[in-house]
């Protein structure tokens, strides 16, 4: 059988931690915990359990997710977020994976918890997502928040059966934090990208956003948490070109 590091990032993750590392015990021949200065009882949790802690500061999270990969022992390397965690029927099939290791990578359904209600709609399910993979045959890319590992060309993937299960937003009022929070982010992530934050894309992207993810990726089907997932993804683009605006504005003061 392959041996199997799992890579854990970390902060502040003391809700979710206990969660995440039990559901991954009996897949694991090691688990790294690369953690970026916690204050909570992160630390505390996972030092009950056999996993090797790393202490590293966070830039970003490619930066993050690259070296976390550095720090593991075994090439192939499940990566999974404090915030999920491993379903029986996923276990299973990363086991037969790993005792058959034929493609360099796998791709995961991510099924996500909002509230404490699971939503199947919106564009959020079956949001498949590449966790299990030869760290040799690729690396993180993106631009800051919007990360993923991708593999180098000539390489073979498949796709496993069961879900890994996302606890997202306990509380709506999360979920309104984490938009002010990524939107910024993801505001100066654009200004590398495109110096376009036109009126007619702060009015048209939302309400485009809400209609895709509300009629055409079936949101009204999950309910009242539906609505509000999709209205508030629509809101947070709203923010992110408010924020673009101000960012190109402010470069055009400094430059004159």
């Amino acid at each position: 059988m392959n041996k199997l590091s799992v890579v854990i990032i970390t902060y502040n993750e003391e809700k979710n931690i206990a969660r995440c590392l039990k559901s991954v015990i009996n897949i694991a021949d090691e688990i790294v915990v690369v953690d970026s200065n916690s204050t909570d009882k992160t630390l505390q949790i996972c030092s009950s359990y056999d996993v090797k802690i790393i202490n590293n500061d966070f830039e970003d999270f490619v930066k993050q997710h690259n070296f976390a990969d550095e720090q593991a022992k075994y090439d192939l390397i499940f990566s999974i977020d404090a915030d999920e965690a491993v379903g029986k029927e996923l276990e299973r099939s990363i086991i037969k994976a790993k005792n058959n290791l034929y493609y360099d990578g796998y791709f995961i359904n991510r099924l996500t918890n909002y509230c404490g209600k699971w939503i199947n709609h919106c564009g959020w399910y079956p949001d498949s997502k590449l966790r299990l993979y030869n760290k040799k045959k690729g690396k993180w890319n993106g631009v800051k928040i919007h990360e993923k590992f991708k593999l180098y060309d000539i390489t073979k993937t498949s796709k496993l059966n069961g879900d890994l299960f996302h606890y997202s937003y306990y509380t709506i009022e999360q979920h309104i934090n984490q938009i002010n929070k990524f939107s910024s982010i993801s505001a100066e992530a654009y200004i590398t990208r495109e110096n376009n934050a036109s009126f007619y894309k702060l009015l048209l992207n939302p309400f485009v956003k809400f209609v895709k993810m509300y009629f055409i990726k079936k949101g009204f089907l999950d309910g009242y948490y539906g609505f509000i997932i999709c209205y508030l993804s629509a809101m947070s683009t709203f923010i992110k070109y408010i924020k673009l605006r101000e960012i190109i504005k402010n470069l055009k003061l400094d430059n004159k």
